[in-house]
């Protein structure tokens, strides 16, 4: 009887496991509609303007450096890893499949491949069907399991892991599949009774019953003399038809039941509220503020989740503690309008933005010079007074005192009318840069 006794656990071996199966393969609960999101249309349109939206995002190594000035891509081999996650796709490639499985899944993976320095420089998505936790030595790993039933263990310290919906496991987001069943098989059963209706638009519509016994051929003659004399188009009784006592005709109206289009767009509306989109975001229609809107709740959100993660991930404590992390960002004024592109120049003007970054929305090609911050007059007047007065002394105090006088005679001119501001370099400012 020992020979059967029950093995007790190791004693770094943990005896729960967590698994959680992907949405993207085929499912006996979803036979309606075979349990693949990604084949339904309606599904498909409601994440491809996330996905694309995340495909535009710029992923940039920022440091910290000293007096606490930044430094953009300071690593070469980060930048090369960003643009060029391995040798199969481009930075927006990768972001756009990681942003696809995310949405289908609420969990997305990707390997991290590192050097013999242990410095990543390749990124790999991992499209599994299903994945589990296990534990050795304490450490978490993910089991793999892959379409063409290969398995793989890595540790969680070397994936990437995005998720959403994260409440009832501890690793894994909640799977969309419960939420979308029920939605799905309305979508599938209505599609299916349009296309029985049309099919059903084929069969019989008239009927014929002889009252005396015929042969077959005869009856097929008989049909077939029907139908060329009175349905035919090239009939000359121009529809009218005429019948003597050995037979009775009879019409048959097909009543096949199709959805209205008020459920179906009730259902369709139930979906997109579930992706958070709405028809005018799917069919490019929206408007400044739409979009804005869209982007605040669902694509800066996976922006900031991507950001933090490749932050940990690719570097260690010691590199965060120096300054170091990922940052993901877009230009979400691009879907601005003409009007407040414009607008933006007040922002150039106060050194808010570059040059190149305000001709950046206006999809104009940077120019040299122009990742400098400008200023203009009128925005310096306080900080020069200041340093003019701190300079001033007995032998420079006229020159000085008319220095000062000219200058804010110019800045109240130039904020009386803001369309005739230039860049600094007026006669004044050039004299004023000579006395200082």
């Amino acid at each position: 009887m020992k020979l059967f006794r029950k093995r007790e656990p190791t004693k770094n071996e943990k005896v729960g496991k967590e698994v959680i199966k992907m949405i993207n393969t085929w499912g006996e609960h979803y036979y309606a509609w075979n349990g693949k999101l990604y084949d339904s249309g309606i599904v498909r349109s409601c994440i491809r303007p996330k996905v694309k939206a995340i495909g535009k995002l710029a992923g940039k190594h920022i440091r910290l450096g000293k007096e606490e000035t930044i430094i953009v891509n300071p690593d070469a081999n980060i930048r090369f890893l960003m643009e060029k996650p391995n040798p199969y796709m481009t930075g927006q490639q990768f972001q756009e499949k990681m942003a696809t499985q995310l949405c289908l899944n609420n969990n997305a993976f990707a390997l991290i491949i590192r050097d013999g320095n242990g410095k990543p420089y390749q990124l790999y998505p991992i499209p599994c069907d299903t994945c589990e936790t296990l534990y050795k030595n304490d450490e978490l790993f993910i089991k793999f399991y892959f379409r063409n039933g290969k398995i793989s263990v890595f540790p969680y310290t070397e994936i990437i892991h995005l998720r959403q919906d994260f409440n009832e496991n501890d690793i894994f987001g909640t799977s969309p599949a419960p939420a979308l069943k029920g939605m799905m098989e309305i979508i599938g059963t209505i599609d299916q009774g349009i296309i029985k209706a049309i099919k059903n638009s084929g069969i019989i519509r008239w009927l014929i019953q002889l009252n005396n016994s015929m042969r077959d051929e005869d009856i097929e003659k008989y049909v077939k003399n029907f139908v060329k004399n009175y349905l035919s188009i090239d009939s000359e009784t121009f529809g009218a038809a005429g019948v003597d006592s050995k037979a009775t005709i009879q019409r048959i109206e097909p009543k096949d039941f199709v959805p209205n289009a008020l459920q179906t767009k009730e259902t369709i509306n139930r979906i997109y509220s579930f992706f958070n989109t709405n028809e005018n975001i799917v069919q490019s229609k929206w408007t400044e503020d739409e979009w804005n809107a869209y982007y605040e709740a669902e694509i800066e959100p996976f922006a900031i989740q991507i950001g933090a993660v490749y932050t940990v991930r690719l570097f260690s404590r010691k590199e965060r503690s120096c300054g170091n992390r990922i940052m993901f960002e877009a230009s979400n004024l691009q879907c601005a309008s003409l009007s407040t592109k414009l607008a933006l120049v007040a922002m150039v003007d106060r050194g808010a933005m570059t040059p190149n970054e305000w001709r950046e929305t206006m999809n104009m090609a940077p120019i040299p010079g122009g990742d400098q911050p400008i200023r203009r007059l009128d925005t310096q007047v306080v900080n020069l007074i200041k340093d003019m007065l701190g300079k001033m002394s007995s032998e420079n105090y006229a020159v000085m005192a008319g220095l000062i006088e000219q200058l804010l005679q110019a800045a109240g001119k130039e904020s009386e009318d803001e369309t005739q501001n230039k860049y600094p370099g007026s006669t004044d400012s050039q004299r004023l840069q000579m006395v200082l």
